[in-house]
């Protein structure tokens, strides 16, 4: 059972957990933070994984019923909406299999090695909080987008606070060579101002509004996979998402 503890000791755990770069450590400390994990953002106020939920729900006019959607790094199952989860730690697949809401749940660790499912399995795939450094790379993009359906969407996040800017640029960078190579159209990239709460004063990104001290921010992706061939009865664009399209958050 999880020992409750304060804000700052989540605050230096959380913080700890960025600053590992090594997958090998990064995977390991999850197994040992997998029991404590949820407590923890919560504490945190981390709203990533509904925020990207809202976000394919917004597009799920798009999708065909029921669908099947892939949870990428599902962690301990905070996205968990009747999906199938894959990560790479195994105590954090155990916290996610208690949940009792995916259909089936694998161990792999994107990034070095494919994922367990054939080409073109899923409706609609999302990767929630893994891109970053010393997590999943940027090249494992391409491999969300193989199990992604023709015409599925896949669905991502990262944190744009100041430590990570250098990662996001990256992505970024590997996000439009796919578009430009036509695998892919983007749909929306909504900014988020109140991602979680900061973990050390040099991360919080200055804001106007004054509720927003002490957050830190991130950004959510949105994109539809090609077709395999454009033709007649194709499967529509999806209709607009929200009336402000570069945000997401309710606060903004």
């Amino acid at each position: 059972m999880a020992q409750k503890v304060g804000l700052p000791e989540v605050r230096e755990r959380v913080g700890a957990s960025h600053g590992i770069t090594d997958l090998a450590r990064k995977l390991h400390f999850y197994n040992g933070w997998a029991p404590d994990y949820d407590q923890d953002v919560a504490a945190l106020q981390y709203r990533a994984p509904s925020l990207a939920v809202d976000c394919l729900i917004r597009a799920s006019s798009a999708l065909p019923q029921p669908a099947l959607i892939l949870d990428v790094a599902c962690g301990t199952g905070l996205v968990a909406v009747e999906v199938h989860g894959v990560d790479g730690s195994p105590g954090m697949l155990e916290q996610a299999r208690a949940r009792g809401l995916y259909q089936n749940l694998s161990l792999c660790t994107l990034g070095q090695e494919p994922l367990p499912s054939p080409e073109g399995t899923y409706d609609a795939v999302l990767m929630v909080g893994a891109l970053s450094e010393g997590q999943v790379p940027c090249s494992a993009v391409t491999e969300l987008l193989r199990v992604t359906k023709p015409g599925g969407l896949v669905c991502l996040t990262t944190r744009t606070n100041p430590s990570n800017l250098l990662f996001k640029e990256a992505l970024e960078t590997t996000l439009q060579g796919l578009e430009e190579a036509g695998a892919w159209e983007r749909l929306a990239a909504w900014p988020v101002d109140r991602w979680e709460l900061a973990t050390a004063e040099q991360e919080v990104v200055t804001s106007n509004d004054a509720n927003d001290i002490g957050f830190i921010s991130g950004i959510i992706y949105l994109y539809r996979k090609q077709e395999a061939a454009q033709a007649p009865g194709t499967r529509p664009s999806p209709q607009p998402l929200a009336s402000d399209p570069t945000c997401i958050d309710p606060s903004c």
